[in-house]
């Protein structure tokens, strides 16, 4: 029987989780509402919310998971990518709570514990198997042979999905955070009232940041002629904008499965809790005959589970970490 703790802290989430044996038994999360007046995350007030939560997020993953702390088998925390000053809260806890209660330390990889998120319920995916990770920084196609042996195929050679998502919103005026923003507005829109270009690109690589200046374009030149444009098509432009975003993703990924051979497929990260992504992921299900795992929307945005379930794999396997791992902002 192993329990584990799995700290989160990578961004401007505060988020902790106890897994028993590959069962998730809690998952809590604290948001920072601080940062929505910026329109952005401001680095240095997510690490001081951070450090105001982290005790009370952890305490109530432990009294919901029903265990005491020193029921802990070992202790998990996001090593990086990610905010260095906010991933040095959930690192320097993580190892001050394991040496005071005299158990491992694991770290885990913010990215692989977006694709581990895939294994926590049922059905989990088939190996191989194609997943499509896309948040606010990363955009990329991984191919996975087991749970710990995957490789990148394809990735944004720019700016990632999500920020292509973020610039539009606040470009529109909407509030932070815009990509969920944008989906809203989109359950409203014709997907083909406007038209953006798709990105040209070889291989399964992805690039974002000409999708980006042709929106800014687009708006800055209709508001020339129409200062009203926006608030009079707001529910056509996202649903046409989004459209071309999530159009544009899974092409590339249709791609790399003819290419690989490969049909049982996933997404993952934050834009995965996108609506209509996953309306089309599942349309693609029954078109063209592939196997799709979409994980539970607690899942797909930063969150502690994931962070488990990857340290689970490591926990089987002896992979623990020495006292000196440091937190990265970026895999070298």
């Amino acid at each position: 029987m192993s329990k584990i703790l799995a700290i989160e802290s990578s961004c401007d989430d505060t988020a902790a989780s106890i897994i028993s044996n590959g069962k998730i038994l809690s998952n809590i999360a604290s948001s920072q509402k601080v940062h929505a007046k910026f329109g952005g995350v401001v680095p240095e007030l997510a690490s001081r919310e951070h450090q105001k939560n982290i005790l009370y997020v952890i305490q109530t993953a432990l009294d919901q998971a029903g265990i005491a702390k020193t029921d802990l088998d070992a202790i998990a925390f996001t090593q990086g990518p990610g905010l260095m000053g906010s991933l040095l809260v959930g690192v320097s806890f993580a190892k001050a709570m394991a040496q005071g209660l005299g158990i491992p330390i694991i770290t885990v990889d913010h990215l692989e514990a977006h694709l581990a998120a895939h294994f926590i319920d049922e059905p989990r995916p088939q190996f191989p198997f194609l997943c499509l990770l896309v948040s606010g920084g990363h955009t990329m196609i991984v191919r996975m042979d087991s749970e710990t042996d995957f490789q990148v195929i394809g990735k944004t050679t720019d700016d990632a999905a999500g920020e292509a998502f973020d610039k539009a919103a606040k470009i529109l005026g909407l509030p932070y955070p815009g990509g969920p923003m944008v989906d809203k507005y989109s359950e409203r829109g014709n997907i083909n009232a406007y038209h953006f270009p798709e990105p040209d690109m070889t291989g399964f690589d992805f690039s974002f940041s000409g999708l980006k200046t042709s929106f800014l374009y687009f708006i800055r030149d209709h508001v020339k002629s129409d200062p009203d444009f926006i608030s009079k098509n707001m529910t056509d432009i996202c649903a046409s904008y989004q459209h071309r975003i999530v159009s544009y993703l899974l092409s590339q990924l249709q791609k790399a499965s003819m290419e690989t051979g490969i049909t049982n497929i996933g997404i993952s990260g934050g834009v995965a809790a996108n609506s209509y992504l996953r309306k089309m992921l599942t349309e693609k299900q029954t078109k063209i005959g592939w196997k799709v795992f979409i994980p539970a929307f607690e899942y797909c945005t930063d969150n502690a589970g994931m962070v488990a379930m990857a340290a689970t794999f490591k926990y089987e396997t002896g992979d623990f970490a020495d006292m000196d791992a440091a937190p990265y902002t970026r895999k070298a």
